[in-house]
């Protein structure tokens, strides 16, 4: 088929990999000609130890011995948000909520993810007994794309407000952030070509390959795997999802001689009708192509791809196949 949070908001690895990367960049600040081998060998630097300490207390949930760590780190270390999230999520496990509401601001200040700032700033509130701010912030949380609907659930903090009426269309639209694709329609424009299939050209009948196609990567992305029965070892995948910000289906092809094709375009009447941009050729040309897929019912497929060098004036058959479902 050739067709050419809640409060953990780092893990301890991505936080190691952070604390060492300043540790490296500060080393050669002040000027260090030590080779990497060498700087391997070297003591983390007193900040470094120091994150690693704070990040085990804090994973511990050990608030008295993190949050004077955090209140270090976030002033030695005043560029970056995350010592002060944690610093307001150390206090708040305290119990000192209008401190953490500080912390909070701080790491506002600092570039936060929104979400993870009002979610802070609202369990704050709720342990205050502030219900109407907490709401307010919770409500800016999931509109930020809050995603953790898991936590609304179980978070402590929250008992009172799940009693509200207010909290169930919150949790719903989490549940929404969470796994957007199940939830849009357009993602499921797709799906008819789902499934396994046995690959003929759509004239002759004459087998052409077989193709297993699923959905993947929180149910967004549809993927295709191909294998030719006519080309000697041709294989090949596609990556298909639907842009939301363009508003339009995107398919990326790869396949084993090093070729990638990118289309886009959409269902029209039922058909997805994918096109590409004009490609430079070396012949000085440029190549146009159309990709079509039909939804013949539940158990075939076709596939029509053409071929213009004349900015779609002709067009010339690449190929036709379709796909007969696998029993």
């Amino acid at each position: 088929m050739s067709r050419s949070r809640h409060y953990a908001l780092l893990s301890p690895v991505t936080l190691m990999t952070l604390v060492f990367a300043w540790g490296a960049s500060t080393t050669l600040a002040l000027g260090t000609s030590q080779n990497t081998a060498d700087s391997r060998s070297e003591p983390p630097t007193p900040l470094t130890a120091l994150a690693v300490q704070a990040d085990a207390a804090y994973q511990a949930r050990d608030w008295t011995r993190a949050a004077p760590l955090y209140e270090r780190l976030a002033h030695e270390q005043p560029e970056g948000y995350l010592h002060w999230m944690r610093l307001g999520t150390c206090l708040h496990g305290l119990g000192e909520n209008a401190q953490a509401l500080k912390a909070y601001e701080k790491a506002k200040d600092h570039g936060a993810p929104p979400s993870d700032f009002h979610y802070g700033v609202a369990i704050a509130l709720a342990s205050m007994g502030e219900r109407d701010k907490a709401f307010v912030a919770l409500t800016d949380a999931v509109r930020e794309g809050h995603g953790r609907p898991d936590l609304m659930r179980s978070d402590p903090d929250l008992v009172k407000l799940r009693s509200d009426a207010r909290f169930p269309p919150l949790l719903a639209q989490a549940e929404r952030n969470q796994a957007p694709c199940d939830y849009r329609s357009e993602n499921r424009q797709f799906d008819f070509w789902l499934g396994d299939w046995n690959v003929v050209t759509t004239r002759e009948h004459t087998p052409a390959g077989h193709s297993h196609i699923e959905r993947t990567i929180g149910n967004c992305v549809i993927w295709e795997n191909w294998t030719s029965l006519g080309q000697s070892g041709y294989s090949g995948k596609s990556y298909n999802i639907y842009n939301v910000d363009l508003k339009r289906w995107e398919q990326f092809w790869v396949d084993n001689h090093g070729d990638m094709i990118h289309f886009h375009g959409g269902l029209v009447d039922g058909v997805m009708d994918f096109s590409t941009d004009a490609v430079p050729q070396a012949d000085g040309k440029t190549l146009t192509r159309r990709l079509r897929f039909y939804d013949l019912g539940a158990n075939r497929v076709r596939q029509f791809s053409q071929a213009s060098t004349d900015a779609g004036k002709t067009w010339t058959d690449e190929y036709d196949f379709t796909y007969q479902r696998a029993e």
